[in-house]
């Protein structure tokens, strides 16, 4: 970090300098700073890579710099967020119906479903929360399972929901909801307005709650259902691993990434909501200088008000791939996933501790969490590739994602060897 900081930082300059020697002088100071995430070998976190087109578009709106707040700022940009929502239901089979917002990423996507579900369970409750704020509003709980993500924690505290509203539903071994324990909360709170918060894509086993039984029970209820699919919504582009997701369509409002398995570059994340009046409510700004001259309004669906027009590249990405390459890229990620995990389940040392359903996989080395760090350490230090650790149910595990559209057989050979050489150089 002192490093970057002396190449990059110093005194601002008094006088401005030449364009094209600022560029060459930030590329050099920056590249030793530098992730390669986005070429096929980035096994960290859930980075999705860059598709050429989605990129190239990213450049273009970048140098056209349209605001996507208002139709009267950008047409383009508000035809464009229009078709990929059409397309994104369909793709991923949510009603047509839907709500969209284009938004930085799944956190802030999930603010939005969730201030849509806040808006509406607390009128349902005879409450205009728009009005009168949270104080002296009925008690409102959130039944969440215990392995959610955490932005779904911090989503609930930016809309005042703080974490005496959570009620915590265990998980199976797979990390998934146990729907008998979500039944007895709800049937536990009919009094209150609920909401319950699934999960498509488990951070860490990519396991996928049971959507049509968590929908049919909180529906029967009263209570609104929340997805939080930033990388797991995407399963349902395929065919192969669309039963994962089996009554998603159900729910009443999802979040994505577009960034993750869409591969365009950051930042693009996406909610969806089936109920267009309470995102909207919860969403909506006006004043009397703000124009309103087309069909839609970005600021509608999302809290920022300038914004980038980050759908021209969700639009070139779809473009470029079609309905059968996004499936193709999901079936890839999966395949090379279950291709990882039986390499390293060969090897005596390493133990899986996932059912590979989708594009994560767990391994445990030696049942040991300081042999299982050090090897995550060591493949970080060689630099031929990157994962990191989790920590499941007390156990420390090298957690590896795979979401890049460029990983291809080579790139996993180079993950799987550099582990194999560090389990056995730590031996």
């Amino acid at each position: 970090m002192t490093e970057l900081l002396d190449a990059l930082g110093g005194p601002l300059p008094h006088e401005g300098s030449d364009p094209l020697a600022v560029i060459e002088d930030l590329a050099q100071a920056a590249e030793p700073g530098l992730v390669r995430t986005n070429a096929g070998r980035y096994f960290g976190f859930v980075e999705g890579g860059v598709l050429p087109a989605s990129l190239a578009a990213d450049w273009l709106a970048s140098a056209w710099d349209q605001n996507a707040a208002y139709f009267a700022l950008s047409p383009a940009a508000a035809a464009t967020e229009e078709v990929c929502r059409g397309w994104l239901s369909d793709l991923l089979g949510l009603p047509d119906t839907v709500s969209a917002g284009f938004t930085t990423g799944a956190q802030t996507a999930n603010v939005i479903g969730l201030a849509a579900a806040r808006h509406r369970v607390l009128a349902d409750a005879g409450w205009d929360v728009d009005a009168e704020g949270l104080f002296g509003a009925p008690r409102l709980s959130v039944l969440v399972g215990a392995e959610r993500h955490a932005t779904i924690d911090r989503a609930l505290r930016f809309l005042g929901l703080g974490s005496n509203s959570i009620v915590e539903i265990p998980a199976d071994e797979h990390g998934r909801i146990r729907t008998e324990h979500l039944a007895d909360a709800l049937a536990a709170r009919t009094t209150e307005p609920v909401i319950v918060c699934a999960q498509v894509g488990n951070v860490n086993t990519g396991a996928c709650d049971p959507m049509q039984v968590i929908c049919d029970l909180a529906h029967r209820y009263g209570a609104w259902v929340h997805v939080d699919g930033a990388f797991g919504l995407w399963a349902g582009a395929s065919a192969s691993t669309r039963h994962l997701v089996d009554g998603v369509a159900a729910a009443d409002s999802w979040a994505t990434d577009a960034h993750k398995w869409l591969n365009v570059p950051y930042d693009s994340g996406i909610a969806f909501c089936a109920h267009p009046e309470s995102h909207r409510a919860a969403m909506t700004l006006s004043a009397s200088y703000l124009a309103r001259t087309g069909d839609r309004d970005g600021a509608d669906w999302t809290p920022e008000s300038s914004r980038r027009a980050r759908a021209f590249a969700v639009w070139a990405a779809l473009r470029s791939l079609g309905r059968s390459g996004v499936a193709d890229m999901v079936d890839t990620s999966c395949a090379q996933a279950r291709r990882i995990a039986r390499t390293l389940a060969a090897d005596e040392d390493v133990e899986i501790l996932n059912d590979v359903v989708l594009n994560q996989v767990l391994a445990r080395v030696g049942g040991d969490d300081d042999r299982t760090r050090g090897v995550a350490a060591a493949v970080q230090a060689e630099g031929s590739t990157w994962l990191g650790t989790t920590v499941r149910n007390g156990v420390t595990a090298l957690r590896i994602s795979v979401s890049d559209h460029a990983t291809n057989d080579e790139d996993v050979r180079v993950v799987t060897d550099a582990v194999l050489r560090a389990v056995h150089s730590a031996h």
